[in-house]
């Protein structure tokens, strides 16, 4: 039988499905990128971004919400000359999405709405940078704040949040400033003479002539004089710092003088839940053991939760006009001031008694105690207590879990308690909102 050839360098089969192959196999076929091709590429950003997207959901929650204290400030208006503002409600609908992307920094998230089709779609064209974007996400406590009201109120008209108990936590986060930057009052002080050294030497420079452009000379004064600010606020810290340590019955602090950061002065260095110690702040936050919803946060530099939990009552009641008839916390709450306080008031207390020393139960009324603090322990020690309580663990332990690991609250890169409040309060409204979407938009 006579064989064919169809290719050069390959044999026909012969039949039995086996191709004789005596010389060297041909180059492969491949398909290889040419990155300089002309593409047309039509671009329509409402397709590209599913219905069902996230980005969207955001985007209608914001639509239903008053957002009139983000226009107050706003000064091009009217016919009157000046650069269009950015619209606050993309602004607020950007950092709601990056919230809940866990994205906590400008610089990332000025790249997203370059790059990414929600961000962009967000954006629909309209040109942001990382300044506005930073700007606006810590310039408006009072506006976010009331915001955290409004969503609280929609979802209570609904029947899903109900303020009558709720549990409260609190979670270190870390700060920004590093560890080094913790210094002593003597420390402090050189570090101030050298800023104003610097400060001083720039404007000499600058009115001899400056040897560089106006705008970087301008850019180092600023840099000098932010430092000789930071470092002076941080001068201001170390009396409250004393104070706080006072406060420490076993810990007296007479031999271990305060120390302030020079980059951070309101940040302190805490314990945190794996038993180091770092800068950090203490976010505060309350919740609705039945939705799980976030009733009230609130940012302190406190090490404890001590006397921690009436100011929270009374913001959450603030915030809802209702009243809080029980309260959850843990044992680092516990005052015995407070809880006496707290029950005049009308609420009823649910946290452990601590643990005597003595071999004899927590739970047993002890001479002194006030009728307040006996009606406590006793009621502690009752089953139905015990099985209230565990309410406390899985809800807010599982809602400070969800704003570390989802809503970017692991870190803070802001500095100072004012910016520090407005990050959680954009992850704590990033929390709600993605939780409730479908009840918000039913208001």
């Amino acid at each position: 039988m006579s064989t064919q050839t169809l290719i050069p360098g390959i044999e026909a089969d012969d039949g039995c499905g086996m191709g004789r192959d005596d010389g060297p196999k041909a180059a492969p076929r491949l398909r290889k990128p040419d990155r300089a091709q002309v593409l047309m590429e039509p671009c329509c950003l409402e397709d590209r971004l599913p219905a069902d997207h996230a980005g969207r959901t955001i985007w209608a929650v914001v639509g239903k919400l008053d957002l009139s204290a983000f226009y107050e400030p706003l000064k091009a208006r009217g016919s009157e000359p000046g650069r269009s503002g950015t619209d606050p409600k993309l602004l607020v609908g950007l950092w709601l999405y990056a919230a809940t992307e866990g994205v906590g920094n400008g610089r990332e998230l000025d790249r997203l709405c370059q790059n990414h089709d929600a961000y962009r779609w967000l954006c629909g064209s309209v040109p942001v940078n990382y300044h506005t974007l930073n700007d606006f996400r810590v310039e408006h406590e009072k506006a976010l704040d009331d915001l955290l009201t409004q969503v609280l109120a929609a979802l209570m008209s609904k029947n899903v949040v109900i303020v009558k108990r709720i549990s409260q936590d609190g979670t270190r986060v870390r700060a920004g400033a590093g560890s080094s930057s913790f210094h002593r009052e003597k420390t402090l002080k050189d570090h101030l003479q050298a800023a104003q050294d610097q400060v001083a030497a720039l404007k000499r420079q600058g009115e001899e002539g400056p040897a560089e452009s106006g705008r970087r000379q301008a850019a180092r004064e600023r840099a000098a004089r932010e430092r000789e600010e930071r470092i002076t606020a941080a001068l201001a810290e170390l009396p409250k710092i004393a104070a706080a340590k006072a406060k420490q019955k076993a810990k007296p602090s007479k031999d271990r003088p305060g120390r302030a950061s020079s980059t951070d002065p309101e940040a302190r260095v805490m314990k945190m839940g794996d038993g180091g110690f770092r800068p950090a702040y203490n976010v505060q936050l309350a919740a609705d053991p039945q939705s799980r919803a976030i009733v009230g946060v609130q940012v302190t530099n406190a090490g404890s939760d001590a006397n921690l939990n009436e100011g929270m009552r009374q913001q959450v009641e603030r915030r809802s006009g209702g009243q809080v008839d029980e309260h959850l916390m843990d044992g680092g709450f516990v005052q015995l001031a407070g809880i006496e306080r707290e029950t005049q008031a009308g609420v009823t207390i649910y946290a452990p008694p601590p643990t005597p020393k003595k071999e004899e139960s927590p739970y047993t009324v002890r001479k002194g105690d006030s009728p307040e603090i006996a009606a406590w322990r006793q009621r502690m020690g009752t089953e139905e207590a015990k099985t209230l309580y565990k309410l406390r663990a899985s809800t807010s332990e599982t809602v400070n879990a969800d704003l570390k690991s989802f809503r970017g609250l692991h870190s803070f890169a802001v500095r100072g308690l004012t910016k520090v409040t407005c990050v959680a309060l954009w992850s704590v409204l990033a929390y709600n909102v993605m939780r409730f979407a479908s009840t918000l938009l039913e208001t």
